[in-house]
């Protein structure tokens, strides 16, 4: 479910729980086109096959993938209004508890941390959490900043 609201009121939202995004399933094709742009061609990743016999059984999204959800995720979160400037300004925290198997349906839920004033807007810290549909470790723990601009 989106909470929507207005730039005015983003200083409200410190401490507002926004709950959970949809899932969504990782595809084998989502994999191999993020290795393809990260360069990162991991047999943990792209060979199905080999990945069978792996360390976790079937082949694993990136962690970096698993992290890049966190924009579409977000976006499903949360809508403000009135914001002509939307930037990802970058992360204080990263954790990759538990691997992401090809198949796999991940969601994500988030908490508005804090909300600081920045010039020309604010600034959001969220604490986002992707967990794999099932298991009982999330996937990704990260803390985000976001700046919104009117």
């Amino acid at each position: 479910m989106t909470t929507t609201v207005t730039f005015q009121d983003l200083p409200g939202l410190a401490g507002t729980n926004l709950g959970f995004s949809g899932y969504r399933e990782i595809t084998q094709e989502q994999v191999n086109l993020f290795a393809d742009a990260a360069d990162d061609h991991q047999w943990i990743h792209v060979d199905p096959e080999r990945a069978k016999d792996g360390p976790f059984g079937a082949p694993i999204a990136h962690g970096y993938l698993s992290l890049a959800l966190i924009i579409p995720f977000s976006e499903e979160l949360l809508d403000v209004d009135g914001v002509t400037t939307k930037v990802n300004y970058g992360l204080d925290k990263v954790r990759f508890p538990s691997p992401v198997k090809v198949g796999s349906r991940v969601r994500m839920g988030t908490t508005v941390r804090e909300v600081t004033e920045v010039p020309g807007g604010y600034q959001l810290t969220l604490d986002n959490v992707i967990e794999v549909e099932g298991a009982t470790k999330p996937a990704v723990a990260a803390t985000t900043l976001f700046r919104f601009y009117a």
